[in-house]
């Protein structure tokens, strides 16, 4: 399945997983009568974009941050129509270019910087980096959805905790000299925040896949197996009546499926 077509299947288990608390003590820090500028770093087709600014009132302008042009153009299209959670405009900018690489300067301007189902794919010290810009601009962050390497499936089987940890080490493979922090990242944040005297605070945002997410479901486990696999040959062989098995029940509507995610709020 293409990228951006994934980044739409998951859209809404994201927006439900999300923690709102969280945006709950976002708000006050969001004031003013001029737009509040809100930087999205790898915003890949504006899903937490479009989420958050409906939930925020008054004017916004937001800047979406992907390497990706085509990705950056269809979020900034999403964006059309999309309106605060008073009525009040919303406005978008792009940026393509290396988000890791990013400073202080580059984030100075905005009262907010956000994520989501971005830090597992950087590295240790991608994330320092990124933390580092944040802290030194004095803003705050909302990181969301960030894999933990937990997941639950119902019915269980007995070979699903030996997919679950050859996925895990493929998470932290190592792709052109990054080794990626993969399940380690939310973790990884938050004490590269703390190390820093910034407050952070962290809650559960798990997907609860069921029946009406029939889709999905069968689209993570596919791609969730076929990590497995191509971490661990040995696994190819025993996976393929595993994976009959765990599609055919997922498409009857028999699978369930808990991904463990972390959101985080450091700043305030």
């Amino acid at each position: 399945m293409p990228f951006a077509d994934w980044l739409r299947l998951r859209e809404p288990a994201d927006a439900a997983a999300r923690a709102e608390d969280l945006v709950d003590a976002v708000r006050p820090w969001l004031t003013g009568d001029a737009p509040i500028v809100i930087h999205d770093l790898g915003s890949g087709t504006g899903s937490m974009s479009r989420w958050l600014a409906a939930r925020l009132s008054g004017p916004q302008h937001w800047v979406l941050h992907d390497r990706d042009a085509d990705l950056l153009a269809r979020a900034a299209d999403s964006m059309t129509g999309v309106t605060a959670a008073d009525g009040a405009p919303v406005t978008v900018d792009t940026r393509c270019g290396d988000l890791t690489r990013l400073g202080a300067a580059d984030l100075s301007d905005g009262a907010l910087v956000t994520a989501s189902a971005l830090l597992d794919m950087l590295t240790a010290e991608e994330v320092e980096r990124v933390v580092a810009a944040c802290v030194d601009a004095d803003r705050p962050a909302l990181f969301a959805v960030s894999v933990t390497g937990r997941v639950r499936l119902t019915p269980a089987d007995p070979f699903d905790a030996e997919v679950e940890e050859a996925f895990n080490a493929h998470q932290r493979r190592t792709v052109d000299g990054r080794r990626l922090l993969g399940p380690d990242a939310a973790a990884a944040t938050a004490a590269a925040f703390a190390g820093r005297g910034v407050r952070v605070r962290e809650r559960p945002s798990p997907w609860r896949l069921g029946p009406e997410q029939a889709d999905l479901t069968a689209e993570w486990f596919r791609g969730w197996l076929g990590a497995a696999c191509e971490q661990r040959p040995d696994l190819v062989d025993p996976a393929r009546a595993y994976a009959k098995r765990r599609l055919a029940d997922a498409a009857a509507g028999r699978l369930g499926v808990l991904v463990e995610h972390r959101d985080l709020l450091a700043g305030g």
